[in-house]
C-alpha cells in the first residue's frame, strides 16, 4: 500500500511541477488564449503515462510468464526443483521479503525477478541456466534476483518510467501545439503540423526517456549484486555465476521481463543497455 501511494503521490508531483514550468514559461496563458486547455492536458499524460506503467507493474507477473512460457514449480517435482525453491525461499528469508512464486522455463542462461510486491513476487530461471551452472552459481543468481525484489526495484522503475511517459506525453504535444500555430499557422483547432510534430517529438523524447531508464537499470544491477554477494555472505559465487555467463549465450530476453534479468545483451548499443558489460559487474564486486 506504501509503494501504491508513494505512486499515486510521485503522480501529482509531476504534474504540479509541469504546472509550475508552463506558468513560469508563459506557456499557460499562450495556450489557453489558443483554446487549449493544458489542465485537461496534464491530467491526460499523467493518466497516460503513470497509468500505463502502473497498469504494466501490477500485470506483471502474468506478462512475465506468458512472454516466456515460465511454469510456476512447488518443488515436489523433483530434486532439483525442489533445492531450487528451497533457495530461492531462504534467500527470501534472508532478505526479509515474503516466498516468492518460482518458475522455470526454456530458454538460453538467463534469470528474472518481477512483480508488484515485495512479499508476492516471481522469480523464474531458464532450463539452460540451470544446466550450464553449478548449484553455487545458480544460488548466487537467485540472490542477485532477491536483491532486485527486496530492493523494490520493480516500482522503483515503474516510478522513474511513468514520470517519464508523463513528460513524453505532455511536452510532445505542446510543443505540437507551438509549432502548429508558429510556422503552419493554423488558426482554429489544429492541422496536419500539430500531429506531425508531436508524433516525431513523441518519438525523439521517448529516445532520451529510454536512454534515462537504460542508464538507472545499469546502476540497479550493481546493487542487485553486491545484494547477492551479501545475502550469500562472499562476492566470490555472484563473481563465478558472472564469469560464466560471459561465456554463455544468454539470448535477448523480451522487453517486459529484459530489465530484470540477470543479463540482457542490448543490440542499440550501451546507451540502451539495462545491464553494465560483464567485466565492469564482476570488478565493482572484487573492490567490495
Amino acid at each position: 500500500m506504501k509503494r501504491v501511494l508513494l505512486l499515486i503521490a510521485t503522480n501529482l508531483a509531476v504534474m504540479v511541477v509541469l504546472s509550475i514550468v508552463v506558468s513560469v514559461l508563459g506557456l499557460d496563458q499562450w495556450l489557453m488564449a489558443e483554446g487549449i486547455n493544458y489542465v485537461s492536458l496534464l491530467w491526460f499524460s499523467a493518466i497516460f503515462g503513470f497509468g500505463g506503467a502502473f497498469i504494466s507493474l501490477l500485470m506483471s507477473k502474468w506478462i512475465a510468464k506468458m512472454s516466456v512460457g515460465a511454469q510456476v514449480i512447488d518443488g515436489s517435482e523433483g530434486t532439483t526443483q525442489y533445492w531450487l525453491v528451497q533457495t530461492v525461499h531462504k534467500l527470501a528469508d534472508a532478505a526479509g521479503i515474503g516466498k516468492p512464486e518460482v518458475a522455470i522455463y526454456e530458454g538460453p542462461a538467463n534469470a528474472f525477478a518481477t512483480g508488484a510486491f515485495k512479499d508476492s513476487a516471481l522469480v523464474a530461471v531458464s532450463s539452460g541456466l540451470l544446466e550450464s551452472m553449478s548449484k553455487e552459481e545458480v544460488e548466487a543468481v537467485l540472490g542477485h534476483e532477491v536483491t532486485h525484489v527486496s530492493n523494490g526495484d520493480m516500482v522503483t522503475l515503474t516510478l522513474i518510467q511513468g514520470v517519464l511517459n508523463t513528460f513524453v506525453f505532455f511536452l510532445s504535444r505542446v510543443v505540437g501545439f507551438i509549432v502548429d500555430k508558429a510556422i503552419f499557422r493554423t488558426e482554429r483547432g489544429v492541422g496536419p503540423g500539430f500531429y506531425i510534430t508531436m508524433i516525431v517529438s513523441q518519438i525523439l523524447f521517448g529516445i532520451i526517456a529510454s536512454a534515462i531508464v537504460a542508464w538507472f537499470s545499469r546502476r540497479r544491477e550493481f546493487r542487485a549484486d553486491a545484494g547477492s554477494a551479501k545475502l550469500l555472505g562472499t562476492p566470490q559465487p555472484m563473481i563465478a555465476a558472472l564469469r560464466r555467463l560471459g561465456g554463455l549465450d544468454t539470448g535477448v530476453m523480451p522487453d517486459t521481463v529484459k530489465a530484470f534479468a540477470i543479463q540482457n545483451r542490448s543490440r542499440l548499443g550501451n546507451l540502451f543497455a539495462t545491464h553494465p558489460p560483464i567485466e565492469e559487474r564482476i570488478a565493482a564486486l572484487q573492490a567490495g
